[in-house]
């Protein structure tokens, strides 16, 4: 299982929010970037980034941030936040981002999903934010009525990379992941599964490393910034 370590952008900083909200940003690193070559340093095989303020715009803001981590890390990366069109997504890969995130439009815009899957196999993923079983979008400001294994389903045959599943009331909030509806997810869907939000100590990892269901990955952002989870020690026994 991969150890995705995450990087959220806002005003150009590497912060964390607790449930997602914008208000309640703790900012952990002015220099992204320097961050990002920590993590690398440690070992990891991927980065996990968000440009939150695209989220909520609809289109990328932090972008000299990420493109200042893709030229300095050697690890693929992929990224999440204000992608809802063809260009935008042209234009990350072509700045050498390995993967782009569709969240907001998986739900608004299943086509262009399905478009991008085709043009670039392997490097669309899907990002499914969620309140109580629930897909919220536009940076999780605005809920909907489609549940999460439905609009998962739904993409079943378009090739997509990957789900990102986030459990929003879980994000940053150091309380667990919510492994039961992740390993769920997993189960009713073949797109390989990465677990997000509320990943906060090397037990929650092996926890979803075993939970009997394929997951891919998991991301991991406040309990690596706060020591709760040292980086080295976590790829290690999940490499065991």
């Amino acid at each position: 299982m991969i150890l995705y370590p995450a990087i959220d952008l806002k005003d150009g900083q590497a912060v964390r929010l607790v449930h997602g909200d914008m208000e309640q940003a703790t900012v952990f690193s002015d220099d992204p970037a320097a961050q990002a070559r920590s993590f690398v340093g440690a070992g990891c095989e991927w980065l996990h980034l968000v440009d939150l303020n695209g989220a909520f715009a609809g289109t990328p803001v932090n972008a000299a941030p990420v493109e200042a981590i893709l030229k300095s890390c050697s690890v693929p990366a992929q990224l999440g936040g204000g992608i809802r069109d063809m260009a935008t997504i042209e234009t990350w890969l072509d700045k050498g981002l390995a993967r782009v995130i569709l969240g907001t439009v998986a739900v608004e815009n299943p086509d262009l999903v399905r478009q991008a899957a085709r043009a670039f196999p392997g490097q669309v993923a899907v990002g499914i934010d969620a309140r109580n079983g629930f897909v919220a979008t536009k940076g999780w400001a605005k809920e909907t009525d489609v549940r999460v294994t439905e609009l998962a389903q739904s993409f079943e045959d378009a090739g997509v990379a990957a789900i990102i599943y986030t459990d929003i009331l879980r994000d940053g909030a150091m309380g667990g992941p919510n492994i039961a509806a992740t390993a769920d997810l997993a189960r009713a869907v073949s797109i390989p599964v990465i677990a997000s939000g509320g990943v906060s100590s090397l037990d929650d990892l092996l926890a979803l490393r075993d939970c009997g269901a394929p997951l891919n990955g998991a991301i991991s952002g406040r309990a690596l910034y706060d020591g709760a989870i040292d980086l080295r020690q976590a790829l290690a026994a999940l490499r065991d």
